[in-house]
């Protein structure tokens, strides 16, 4: 479905050199597959999203969905970052339609996926109310419903979590892998937590700190819904931090 061939990818610097941030990355991610990126800060994690995104342009090797080269941004692919990027002129129904509206999709559409995710969401109460009357977990479950109305093929999400509290965050997770185990949308996932790429991914793809490559792929062979006290989840957990653990990931 979306295939990430020898990628390499360098900015200029002021000096006048190049800084490579990620190496020879090769990476296949199968239909309905959610995969979880794993890797601290400045490795190179979100500038892989924004290549697949069509948001930058590989210095090397190519990435390809569904047999198409990406050459830049397409509705084919919908991005979901830290920060939800809801207008606050806007309530919370006319938010969640607001990339559909823009897509074009007829508006008798738009109502029927806007209702199916405020249900999904547990958001039917708060259609009407304004941005700024939701707390920050409430934003981001509406930035949520929004992401997944598009339909488009695959769903890009930069930490979407990370900037909330432990048990908001926790919260959340459960919530998007309800919506994952009924719609199996295909997902690339970033996140820093070992804990959360565990609970939501098939695979978990560790990039390594050193030279902006991939360290590992580990495959996740769990039931869901997950349960992070279950003894194999922890079993996951701990293989992943050694993995970690063994060089600068």
């Amino acid at each position: 479905m979306l295939r990430i061939d020898k990628v390499t990818k360098e900015f200029p610097q002021s000096s006048g050199g190049r800084k490579r941030v990620l190496e020879d990355i090769s990476l296949k991610i199968e239909d309905n597959e959610f995969v979880c990126i794993l890797g601290k800060s400045g490795c190179g994690k979100s500038t892989l999203l924004n290549l697949i995104a069509g948001l930058e342009a590989p210095t090397e090797g190519r990435i390809l969905l569904n047999g198409k080269e990406v050459k830049g941004p397409g509705s084919e692919r919908t991005v979901m970052f830290q920060e939800h990027a809801l207008f606050p002129w806007l309530n919370v129904i006319q938010n969640i339609k607001f990339g559909m509206k823009i897509n074009g999709v007829p508006k008798e559409e738009q109502e029927i996926r806007a209702e199916k995710y405020l249900k999904m969401m547990q958001l039917e109460q708060y259609k009407d109310y304004a941005i700024h009357q939701l707390s920050g977990g409430m934003r981001q479950r509406v930035a949520l419903a929004r992401a997944f109305t598009m339909d488009s093929d695959i769903l890009l999400m930069d930490e979407p979590f990370s900037a909330l509290d432990k048990q908001t965050s926790n919260h959340l997770r459960k919530e998007l892998q309800d919506i994952w185990m009924q719609t199996h949308k295909t997902i690339f996932f970033i996140t820093h937590s070992v804990e959360e790429a565990v609970y939501l991914g098939d695979k978990v793809v560790v990039m390594s700190g050193e030279n902006g490559g991939i360290r590992n792929i580990v495959p996740i062979n769990l039931e869901r819904p997950r349960h992070v006290y279950d003894e194999e989840f922890i079993a996951y957990r701990h293989k992943i931090l050694e993995e970690i653990q063994g060089g600068d990931y």
